[in-house]
């Protein structure tokens, strides 16, 4: 019989985590030492000023902090070190494969040129394998902005397209459907690029409909609506599509009120390919393995139902075959917590 799930275990248990915000990673330490070299002026006056802020009534209270903390990042030095320091303490929580995501247009509306963006946070992900981690980037699209700026941005990036996993679409969801950004996916996948989107976090169940037939999301981000459409559902759970889940973001942002209502149990009962993910942890209160302790205590998932959790992030990833191999002979190999 499994045991139960200590927190050592899960902190070894081998999993990937393929919904993260870099720029979300973001502690308010280092934003207060960003701000300090590169000569930003922060609108708090201290470290117990900003956190304070951390009270969220939605999404979109939330990205109006997001979009300040950002504007601290000038340069490639800053993206780099920003990369680095989430990758050692996700190879510290069991991650053994990482899918980042990178909003380019946060940084280059004010100023910063793509290269300096890319070329930072590429340096640190190709350091990663130094650590035991397998590392991606996946571009994501402002979706308050229009789909042409997004077709742009994708344009500008194709240089670098041999670096990129994919493309992704995230920021404000309520009215801005996916299909606004019906071309920009069109020429990620024409150049070969893997198609993941943000959709029924606070938009309807129409938003995922619409992310996976006209977008041709291979992954959908968040996801929680889709409990509301039964076909939807189905069709989830027949098409094998992985659902990258944030529990403790959807709490922080009121997408649900109580982690014991959250979606994520039904829709593993139900045979979806649900992962747990911790999306903007400086911001929500917890990197993967606390997303994990949650569920664990609040769900009353058994080691069992975890290591189903942690098998679907890898099966679910984007890393060449033989690296998938590897991750899932990893979490073979691993131990099972013995019962208490």
């Amino acid at each position: 019989m499994q045991g139960n799930a200590t927190d050592s275990w899960l902190l070894a248990l081998p999993k990937a985590e393929l919904h993260l915000h870099i720029e979300g990673t973001l502690e308010p330490e280092r934003m207060f030492q960003l701000a300090e070299r590169n000569d930003v002026e922060l609108p708090f006056e201290s470290l117990d000023a900003l956190r304070a802020a951390y009270q969220f009534s939605d999404l979109q209270s939330f990205l109006d902090l997001y979009y300040q903390g950002a504007a601290v990042l000038r340069t490639e030095r800053d993206f780099f070190e920003l990369t680095w320091a989430y990758l050692e303490r996700a190879a510290a929580e069991g991650v053994h494969h990482a899918e980042i995501f990178l909003d380019p247009q946060t940084h280059t509306q004010r100023g910063i040129p793509l290269d300096v963006v890319l070329q930072g946070t590429l340096r640190a992900l190709a350091r990663a394998d130094s650590i035991g981690v397998s590392a991606g980037l996946i571009l994501c699209f402002l979706r308050h902005l229009t789909g042409e700026a997004a077709l742009a941005t994708l344009e500008s990036a194709l240089p670098f397209k041999d670096q990129l996993l994919g493309v992704g679409l995230d920021s404000s969801e309520r009215g801005n459907p996916p299909e606004k950004f019906r071309d920009a996916f069109e020429l990620a996948r024409r150049e070969g690029l893997h198609t993941v989107a943000h959709a029924g976090e606070e938009g309807p169940p129409e938003y995922i409909w619409q992310a996976l037939d006209v977008l041709g999301a291979e992954r959908i981000d968040h996801g929680v609506a889709a409990i509301r459409d039964r076909e939807l559902m189905r069709r989830l759970a027949a098409d094998g599509i992985p659902l990258t889940m944030c529990p403790l973001s959807n709490l922080r942002l009121h997408v649900v009120e109580d982690l014991r209502t959250h979606p994520l149990r039904p829709m593993l009962d139900a045979g979806l390919r649900v992962t747990v993910n911790s999306d903007d942890p400086a911001y929500f209160g917890g990197y993967v393995a606390e997303n994990y302790r949650a569920v664990r205590d609040t769900l009353a998932l058994t080691a069992s139902e975890l290591r189903t959790l942690a098998r679907n992030s890898l099966e679910a990833s984007f890393a060449p075959p033989e690296r998938r191999a590897e991750l899932l002979q990893d979490l073979e190999r691993s131990a099972t917590p013995v019962s208490t």
